[in-house]
């Protein structure tokens, strides 16, 4: 981009444009990163409710009580 100083009316506009995009951008992903964290919270909330003895769980021990209960039994 040409020097600051000597930018035409129209880049300097393209560049606040541009920068005003980036920043709606890192405000979605902001907002996204923090509905994840909500629901992955509550989620763990709920299964620690229903299920209290994952509170003393690994995550591997966690991964494998889950992969165990939820399979599919024939």
């Amino acid at each position: 981009m040409a020097d600051k100083k000597t930018m035409t009316p129209e880049e300097k506009a393209l560049l606040q444009a541009k920068h005003r995009l980036e920043a709606v951008q890192a405000r979605d992903r902001k907002k996204e990163r923090n509905a994840r964290t909500r629901r992955l919270i509550l989620e763990g909330a709920e299964l620690e409710y229903v299920v209290p003895e994952v509170r003393e769980m690994s995550r591997e021990e966690l991964r494998h009580f889950l992969s165990f209960h939820l399979q599919k039994h024939d």
